[in-house]
């Protein structure tokens, strides 16, 4: 099981490890491979992997406006780097005056006195220190110094672009779920507690959980097909979900709207992991709730042949 920390002060036996630097948002098939490069220093310098994480992520911090944005929530971050063999995560609380820390006071004071790194490995377009002054080159220049090797592992590739947390993003926001979920190696997937809504999908025969999504990035809005995970429950629900403003009935508010197959059962107050399988169809607004519900019944047809 990881060991999580709030700050730097870590336990005496996670001093000296390989340490990750970055938010691995989403933890794709980029990040999958970086991991496995560490697992390779782990087992050959008998060290342990430690990871320096940063919330909120520095590019919602100085943004504010940036609202939905992440891949993956802290929770499934912790989950997943925790499949991947990680020992433990410190991360680190983002504020106005942690962002003024000097590069150099960063490497002395963080990687040098409190973690004692032997192992930091970094992408090449890594960034840190007050105004993103210090770079991988910073690094390089003080490992004698400060007695770490810095690891600059290449960028994973596909089809002559490199896997990043913003290309999955962007195909996410226009569509291109499948695209996404096979960069991710896993279904894209929103958790969350499940709300008392207007009740609308009921009242038209298709009762949903209703589910805020928070500060993930909005994909495309629209219907999916979709696979449910109850807490604690390993067996799957197959559903279709509107995710969107619901224009037929003049909402304004996102809103993640997940119908389930052949279930009866109260929900509210429940966490639900939804898994995104296919995008079916884009949002649109109908001239009334006929139009939509015709439309409803073709949408489940797709989503119930979706594997």
């Amino acid at each position: 099981m990881v060991k999580l920390y709030k700050n730097f002060n870590i336990n005496k036996n996670h001093k000296g490890s390989i340490i990750l630097i970055g938010n691995f948002d989403g933890v794709h098939l980029g990040h999958q491979k970086l991991f496995k490069l560490a697992q390779s220093y782990k087992k050959k310098y008998s060290l342990r992997i430690g990871v320096i994480n940063f919330d909120p992520m520095p590019k919602m911090f100085f943004n504010q406006s940036l609202k939905n944005f992440r891949l993956s929530s802290i929770d499934q971050k912790i989950d997943l780097l925790d499949n991947l063999g990680v020992d433990f995560i410190a991360t680190k609380k983002f504020d106005r005056t942690f962002s003024k820390t000097k590069s150099i006071n960063f490497i002395k004071n963080i990687l040098y006195q409190k973690l004692n790194a032997k192992f930091i490995f970094v992408s090449n377009n890594f960034r840190f220190g007050n105004k993103r002054e210090g770079d991988v080159n910073l690094l390089i220049k003080n490992e004698k110094k400060y007695k770490y090797k810095v690891v600059e592992p290449k960028p994973l590739s596909v089809k002559q672009k490199v896997v990043s947390s913003t290309l999955i993003r962007n195909l996410l926001e226009n569509g291109f779920l499948e695209k996404a979920n096979k960069l991710l190696g896993r279904n894209w997937s929103i958790v969350g507690i499940v709300q008392k809504g207007r009740q609308i999908g009921k009242k038209i025969g298709f009762p949903t959980c209703n589910i805020s999504i928070k500060d993930y990035v909005l994909a495309k809005p629209g219907v999916y097909a979709v696979k449910v995970l109850r807490k604690n429950n390993s067996k799957y629900i197959k559903g279709i979900a509107n995710l969107g403003y619901r224009p037929t009935f003049n909402q304004k508010k996102i809103l993640l709207e997940v119908h389930l197959f052949n279930f009866s059962g109260n929900l509210y107050n429940k966490y639900l992991s939804v898994e995104f399988l296919k995008f079916i169809r884009k949002e649109k607004k109908f001239k009334n709730v006929d139009q939509l519900k015709t439309q409803i019944q073709t949408d489940l047809t797709i989503a119930k042949k979706t594997k």
